[in-house]
């Protein structure tokens, strides 16, 4: 009988101990550890920090002098050290910070301007005045993604939550080879490429696509980019079989456009009373002032503004092709100027003998006006002999990725 009256004051006495010890501790404040945060190769814990944005009217001096900085620390800096920060180049709405002392003085040390996502500028008041140019650490990850056309392009990119930046990016890979106006439902397309991220979690969007494949009209385009170890030189995409993706034209003059009147010798319109009036060129509707690409390297041998042609520009290519640009807004080039394929040479309008917004583009072989939607133009420079086993080498993990991605 004592041993159980012993052992239930124990336990009474422990649970009470048990119960004040809760209670201690539910009076005691939790103790937090404050995180370390590192950013821009400061400890920000060991400043009061501020942030903004440059507003309109603001200037390097005016932020600095109202935070306590001597207006000869300011002068050094935009005098001396320009090379480095070009004070005058500061932009409406870019982000800065301010590190400034804990204490009483609340002293301005620091100054940081982010010139982009990754890169900024840093200039450091304290002791010997210091500035320089840095980036934040920027991570690549290889992702993957796949999808199957409704309406458009852009519009399935938008549906499977992919950057924007991968429908320019296939479409330039494909230029040559997929005509991006005439995409039908069901066509469908798979890419490895690889995304940023900064600070090792802010998404920065899409670095490069490394190898994509796009099944148009039943028929499977592969492409897969490529550079050497050595050099680093990017030669460009090339197919499963090392082949150049890449024509000596575009299919377009015009990216995302629709086609609104073919290449036709045998056009007839209502408004001339059906008479023959042949269409030579292919008109390519846009919004006005689209940009309007070279679709080859050549020499611009017109640029001017005459008749029913309205603004124009005509590119000779070599001794077979030419090519010629219609309708434009305005023209971004001259004569004798050289272009290379992709480059702005002028943008949409309506100059001239047109109804709406649109590019005619004309094409010439050996003279000739041609359809260049019926012409097999060349292939750009092949992948060197040489660099095949390369190439195949880093071809063949990529293609196996590649075929093992659903739709």
């Amino acid at each position: 009988m004592k041993t159980i009256i012993l052992a239930t004051l124990t336990l009474i006495l422990l649970t009470t101990a048990c119960d004040n010890q809760k209670n201690d501790l539910a009076k005691a404040p939790p103790v937090v550890e404050e995180a370390i945060i590192e950013q821009y190769g400061y400890i920000l814990n060991d400043f009061e920090v501020v942030r903004d944005t440059i507003r309109k009217g603001d200037t390097f001096g005016d932020i600095l002098f109202a935070n306590g900085v001597p207006q000869e620390k300011i002068m050094e800096v935009a005098t001396k050290f320009r090379d480095s920060f070009d004070v005058r180049k500061i932009v409406v709405g870019k982000p800065y910070l301010l590190l400034k002392s804990k204490d009483s003085l609340n002293t301005t040390h620091v100054f940081i301007y982010e010139t982009n996502q990754i890169d900024y500028a840093v200039v450091d008041f304290r002791d010997t005045l210091s500035i320089y140019n840095s980036q934040k650490p920027v991570r690549y990850e290889e992702r993957e993604a796949s999808g199957i056309i409704t309406s458009s392009l852009s519009a399935t990119m938008e549906e499977q939550n992919l950057s924007p930046y991968m429908t320019d990016q296939l479409a330039n890979i494909y230029a040559w080879t997929i005509n991006f106006f005439k995409l039908q439902p069901g066509d469908r397309f798979k890419v490895i490429y690889t995304e940023k991220f900064i600070d090792d979690t802010i998404p920065a969007g899409l670095k490069e696509i490394k190898a994509a494949y796009f099944e148009h009209n039943g028929k499977p385009l592969y492409a897969f980019k490529f550079n050497t170890d050595a050099t680093g030189k990017v030669f460009g995409y090339y197919d499963e079989l090392a082949n150049n993706l890449k024509r000596a034209f575009l299919k377009a003059p015009v990216k995302f456009s629709r086609i609104s009147s073919r290449y036709n010798l045998n056009r007839r319109i209502k408004y001339y009373g059906f008479k023959l009036r042949p269409h030579r060129g292919t008109d390519f509707a846009a919004p006005i002032g689209t940009p309007i690409l070279a679709t080859a390297d050549g020499i611009v041998t017109k640029s001017e503004r005459r008749g029913g042609n309205g603004n124009y520009v005509k590119i000779r290519h070599n001794g077979t092709y030419e090519t010629q640009y219609l309708h434009m807004k305005a023209r971004n080039v001259k004569v004798g100027q050289h272009v290379s394929q992709g480059d702005v040479i002028g943008w949409i309008g309506m100059t001239g003998n047109t109804s709406g917004p649109h590019v005619c583009y004309r094409f010439w072989k050996n003279g000739k006006e041609v359809d260049p939607f019926k012409e097999e133009t060349p292939f750009s420079q092949p992948l060197p002999k040489d660099l095949h086993e390369q190439y195949f080498a880093n071809l063949l993990p990529l293609k196996e990725k590649l075929d093992c991605i659903v739709f």
